[in-house]
């Protein structure tokens, strides 16, 4: 089981929105819309995405980190440094 297994509909349902919104950008694009309304709109499915890995982050800090936690050892640096390494590529997108 995974951290995100009691969100999962949650994230699956945002995920399906962030995928429309995609769409509807290239359509924006294939109908030459304005650069400023697409650019926009690219801001708001990143955003959107940030959004749900925000969601996964936090499942995984209480779900599979605490577990590991709980352990001790080996397990919970692995895990800890596994947390450490996903936030820091989340605050550099």
């Amino acid at each position: 089981m995974h951290g995100y297994d009691n969100d999962k509909a949650k994230v699956i349902a945002r995920l399906r929105r962030i995928e429309g919104q995609v769409h509807a950008i290239t359509q924006m694009v294939e109908d030459n819309k304005y650069c400023i309304d697409v650019l926009t709109q690219i801001s708001a499915s990143n955003s959107a995405l940030k959004s749900v890995a925000l969601i996964l982050l936090d499942d995984h800090l209480n779900h599979c980190v605490r577990q590991a936690a709980v352990q001790g050892g080996e397990v919970a640096d692995s895990k800890l440094e596994e947390a450490s390494a996903a936030i820091a590529r989340l605050v550099r997108s």
